[in-house]
């Protein structure tokens, strides 16, 4: 029988994503609140004569035009840096149930979820802080992708500082279907060096503390996502209405949006509704991690 392994592909919801600089080559300085839901892609890898990715799931249609995954990528990044550890091939089906161009890191991570399976399989028991290198290299989202854990992360995405006592959140999830290029967000954000994320003494702990932290603070792409795509402010507006939403916000460059909810049944009943009013846009519903 041959072996399977099998690995979540979390996605990334930026709570608050405060842009605050960029260096001079070209990436943005940011800082950044960021959880992970159960609600993810899976990988699952099994032996084969060379390295071939399937996709599969309600949206792995959208990426068999691409020339380049950069799940793949990930694999051949992990044999180049550890040579004759895995299998000469491996049979790659990515079930891919995350919009694609959402800013929810779905690229990302896939990324990060090849690499964490790589180790895996190969039998190396590498450190997540090992393989940060690695995840950098292949984008900025996926170091924080890599750890799936909600953490405050700043720089460019490298600097991770985990929150384990960090409460599971409730939320609903919608993206009008439209996919958003993160760099078209970029160039269209007219201003680059915004106040920071003021770590002040809240208890993080709490909803209702966090609640009240999180409405100091902002997503500096969500002005310039709306003037893209107006459709996200509409989208805002109807989740911030559903009874029980505490916060509504974009996430990362768009065009995702989150509700957050204080609890299951709130979130569950949202959802439903929001189906209703926008029956063309995906929503989901999800804990995070």
């Amino acid at each position: 029988m041959n072996a399977e392994w099998q690995e979540p592909a979390p996605a990334k919801i930026n709570l608050a994503l405060h842009i605050v600089g960029q260096r001079t080559n070209g990436y943005h300085e940011l800082e950044s609140l960021c959880v992970f839901t159960e609600l993810c892609d899976e990988l699952t890898a099994t032996p084969s004569d060379h390295d071939e990715l399937v996709l599969t799931g309600p949206f792995g249609k959208v990426l068999r035009g691409e020339r380049s995954n950069i799940v793949l990528k990930a694999l051949s990044l992990f044999r180049q840096n550890y040579p004759n550890v895995l299998p000469d091939g491996l049979r790659i089906v990515l079930d891919k149930a995350l919009p694609v161009a959402a800013g929810i890191g779905g690229g990302s991570a896939d990324a990060a979820a090849m690499l964490r399976l790589a180790n895996h399989i190969s039998g190396l028991e590498l450190k997540l802080e090992d393989m940060m290198d690695m995840a950098l290299e292949l984008g900025a989202d996926v170091p924080m992708c890599l750890l799936s854990r909600t953490s405050f992360v700043d720089g460019v995405g490298e600097n991770l500082d985990p929150m384990p006592d960090f409460p599971k959140l409730q939320l609903v999830l919608a993206n009008p279907g439209k996919p958003v290029s993160t760099a078209d967000i970029f160039r269209k954000l007219t201003e680059k060096e915004n106040p920071p994320l003021v770590r002040d003494a809240a208890d993080y702990r709490h909803i209702t503390a966090i609640t009240m932290w999180l409405e100091g603070t902002r997503n500096d792409l969500q002005k310039p996502a709306i003037q893209f795509l107006p459709e996200i402010g509409d989208m805002l507006m109807d989740l911030g209405e559903q009874k029980g939403c505490l916060l509504s916000r974009m996430s990362g460059s768009g065009a995702t949006i989150f509700g957050m909810f204080g609890t299951a049944g709130e979130a569950m009943l949202a959802a439903q509704a929001f189906r209703k009013k926008w029956p063309n846009a995906w929503v989901a519903q999800s804990a995070t991690l």
